[in-house]
């Protein structure tokens, strides 16, 4: 189906982009190594004689489209009489060329030029360089300019580019009781295929005024991991034009354009702590949860009000509370007022164990003992959860194997080999210490 804005001819379409430009693109039948279609595209820049012109260009494009068909044709017909193609003195016809030939002027979807878009951008190809490349010395509108230039016309960098023998891991802000444990999953892969591992903290990218995707493009790695990031679609289409294959790492939101991810399942987390605590007797049970704009948290409450629905007793509103981020902080602030209330929770259920730790504290300063007064459950089993006092009940996220499998795809990519599918989650654990007891146990 043609895309929006795109008028079909009998064979071929011109698609106006928003630029104003129009690319034209042809059916130029299957590619006999990869089996898959193959189209003849050009774009004709914007201009008072450009239906003109892509009309003309559509028209040379279909005989360009024809002539390819009918040279793989003469193809299999000589390959099936066993004859081989020679141009003798009576003999006129010229040597078939190969099937994957490209002709003068034809461009297949990917393979615009970086003068092409400098044509269409009003720029000079070096300008184009230093954009591809995220160099400096060129001015903010201009780089925007150049940028969107890429996007609209679907450019993607020549496979033939070095990269860099390093995976290069994002985070949106780094906590290190994480950070590490990704780190060593990704370097378990990494490293046994000769692979460095780098890391970048995209919030002081930004406190700096840098740019993380435009330092990447610098860098050139093998590949790039995006942990904890909402990054925007404008981010995405810089690597995706630089060929850098990008994978996601417990993303913020669902990640756009099919960009694969890695999580774990955060949902049926949030069920097991729920359940658990049901289980002891638990019927006032209060929810901290992390930032509502984060998909691991929403997905870890959804879970806990699923089990409470099922158990016939549902989650009272007035025991939730969201956290601003996934901090210490926050379970110790709300935590504080949940205690106070009259008719105070027999047990709170977090959304990570730092949270956790906060409501630890929130406790012993209203004198109260864990788990005799009061029963915790968090999320993530950081170390600090066993050796805390008393050691926390909580849900293992495998953030080892998250990074692993995050780096495996991010190498499948850099292959060339698309992912059997975009998303994979990997389970979670409950794991139960002596921070949970039954309720009125201290009474």
């Amino acid at each position: 189906m043609a895309a929006p804005g795109a008028r079909r001819q009998a064979r071929g379409e011109i698609e106006r982009l928003p630029s104003g430009s129009l690319r034209v693109r042809v059916y130029a039948g299957v590619d006999p190594d990869s089996g898959k279609r193959r189209y003849l595209t050009e774009t004709v820049p914007a201009g008072p004689t450009a239906d003109r012109e892509a009309e003309a260009v559509r028209t040379r494009l279909l005989n360009e489209a024809d002539e390819l068909r009918n040279q793989r044709t003469r193809q299999v017909d000589d390959q099936a009489l066993g004859r081989r193609p020679a141009v003798g003195a009576g003999d006129a016809r010229p040597v078939a060329a190969p099937a994957t030939a490209t002709l003068r002027g034809v461009r297949r979807r990917g393979e615009l030029t970086v003068a092409a878009v400098a044509r269409l951008a009003g720029v000079s190809a070096p300008t184009v360089s230093k954009v591809l490349n995220g160099r400096s010395g060129v001015a903010s509108e201009t780089r925007r300019r150049v940028e969107a230039a890429l996007r609209e016309h679907g450019y993607r960098r020549p496979e033939t580019v070095v990269r860099a023998p390093n995976v290069e891991v994002v985070f949106f802000g780094m906590q290190s009781h994480l950070a590490v444990e990704i780190m060593r999953g990704v370097e378990l892969v990494a490293g046994g295929h000769g692979l460095a591992v780098g890391f970048t903290d995209a919030v002081h990218q930004a406190s700096t005024g840098r740019s993380w995707a435009h330092d990447l493009l610098a860098r050139q790695p093998f590949g790039v991991i995006a942990v904890h990031l909402g990054f925007t679609s404008e981010q995405h289409a810089l690597l995706a034009t630089s060929g850098i294959p990008l994978v996601a790492l417990d993303p913020m939101g669902e990640p756009e354009h099919s960009v694969p991810s890695v999580g774990a399942t955060n949902w049926s987390g949030g069920i097991a702590a729920a359940r658990h605590l049901l289980d002891l007797g638990h019927r006032r049970i209060a929810v901290i949860t992390g930032p509502a704009e984060r998909m691991c948290a929403r997905a870890r409450l959804g879970g806990a009000r699923a089990a409470m629905d099922e158990h016939g007793v549902p989650l009272d509103e007035r025991l939730v509370r969201t956290g601003q981020w996934f901090a210490f902080e926050d379970g110790l602030s709300h935590a504080r007022e949940l205690l106070r209330s009259p008719d105070r929770p027999t047990a709170v259920l977090c959304g990570n164990d730092l949270q956790a730790l906060g409501v630890y504290e929130a406790a012993r300063q209203a004198g109260l003992r864990i788990p005799q007064d009061l029963s915790v459950v968090g999320f993530d089993d950081v170390p600090v959860s066993r050796w805390c006092g008393p050691p926390m009940t909580t849900v293992r996220q495998p953030m080892v194997e998250m990074g692993a499998t995050a780096a495996e795809l991010v190498l499948s990519l850099a292959a060339g080999q698309p992912p059997a599918q975009t998303r994979v989650e990997l389970a979670t654990t409950l794991v139960v210490r002596d921070s949970t007891a039954p309720p009125g146990r201290g009474i």
